[in-house]
């Protein structure tokens, strides 16, 4: 379905009405929803805490959350709006970004209300997605009565942008990536490219059915020296100088003592299993590790360091330690396991766990850190389960 170009004045005309007045929130603010959230983000402030304790700033959403219920006060403007989109073939949406602004602490016992409306509607865009609009919704937040904070939220609503497929063999196995967004990738990380001979599959494969990819990483100013640290095989961890803190995954600041200044340990590679997840459904091959790339352990430390440039492994070499069952075929992907890696350094990361089956993982486990290429460019990660089994 092609989309329709709609009149600015049928869109600018929503700007202003509301999609919830004067809601209540479902819960006051409370301690224990203040505890789950700084345990699960590890923000160990002193201010949320004990008989004066308030509420972290950035959770001023989360106290009008609706939950799975929702809120029965809400109006139609929005879906309205919406619907408007679809009909005129702008199907799809996504999140781009969102603004708070904090006006005072909330507390335990707080009663909360809220106004939203649909702030903004912006003119037709073009974007690398597609073609859309830009909605921005705002919600003031209130008190006890009294003005808090407020919080913008904004999406595009947009027609896919089509791509064909001579766009996309321009690259292989690249159908989703343009030059245009090559050349927008950080400089460091387009120098540490290494081209790699394809593996037996690969050559084998027809043409006009690229290999499934993995989504690339995205890469900015704030962990681009992480990526950097995967390419040398290297896991880096960010150490405030200040209070000596460790934290992971990397943040500009210190969620401890709030110094921007840091440096980096690299983690030693030993590793236990404090959670996971078995991934059964969508059965997406780019997501399923082991039949996809090749593992290299992590160097010794005695041992020499590849460099940036360095070639790796070739492809389809069987990784030190890997046996055929650590792989389904190709065109069957199986379950895999997803970890909640509790590093020997006391910080935790998100990873695959490989090397034994998925059935097999358990909380506890020790593994141990391995670098997983999973295509031509890319590295990952990823820990495999000690010798041994489950631990």
């Amino acid at each position: 379905m092609s989309a329709v170009r709609l009149t600015y004045e049928q869109l600018k005309a929503y700007e202003g009405r509301s999609t919830s007045a004067a809601a209540v929130g479902k819960d006051p603010v409370n301690e224990p929803m203040i505890r789950h959230w700084c345990e699960a983000v590890g923000d160990t402030n002193p201010a949320y805490q004990g008989p004066d304790a308030i509420a972290p700033p950035t959770m001023l959403q989360a106290w009008t959350m609706g939950g799975l219920s929702g809120h029965t006060d809400r109006s139609g403007a929005y879906d309205e709006l919406s619907g408007l989109l679809d009909s005129a073939g702008y199907t799809s949406i996504v999140a781009t970004d969102c603004e708070q602004e904090y006006l005072r602490p909330l507390r335990p016992g707080d009663r909360i209300t809220f106004d939203a409306v649909i702030e903004s509607v912006s003119e037709r865009k073009t974007t690398k997605l597609g073609t859309g609009y830009f909605i921005t919704t705002r919600m003031d937040i209130h008190a006890d009565g009294e003005r808090a904070g407020t919080h913008r939220f904004r999406v595009l609503k947009y027609a896919p942008a089509v791509r064909t497929r001579e766009a996309a063999a321009r690259t292989p196995g690249a159908a989703a990536r343009t030059p245009e967004e090559t050349a927008e990738r950080p400089q460091a990380y387009r120098q540490a490219q290494v081209p790699q001979r394809p593996s037996a599959s690969q050559q084998s494969q027809a043409p006009d059915q690229p290999r499934a990819r993995r989504p690339r990483p995205v890469i900015n100013r704030d962990n681009a020296g992480f990526w950097e640290g995967v390419r040398g095989h290297r896991l880096l961890i960010q150490r405030c100088t200040g209070c000596r803190t460790l934290r992971f995954p990397w943040l500009p600041g210190c969620n401890a003592c709030g110094s921007a200044e840091w440096e980096t340990v690299e983690a030693s590679g030993a590793g236990t299993v404090f959670s996971y997840v078995v991934m059964h459904h969508p059965p997406f091959p780019a997501f399923t590790a082991s039949e996809h790339g090749t593992a290299a352990p992590r160097p010794q430390a005695n041992a020499p360091r590849p460099h940036a440039g360095a070639p790796g492994p070739a492809p389809d070499a069987p990784a030190p330690g890997t046996t055929a069952r650590d792989a389904p075929a190709p065109d069957a992907p199986a379950p895999y396991a997803v970890g909640l890696i509790e590093l020997a350094e006391g910080v935790r990361i998100v990873s695959n766990v490989i090397g034994v089956p998925y059935d097999k993982v358990r909380i506890g486990m020790p593994v141990r850190l391995e670098f997983l290429r999973v295509d031509e460019e890319l590295e990952l990660p990823v820990f495999r389960a000690a010798e041994g089994g489950e631990g």
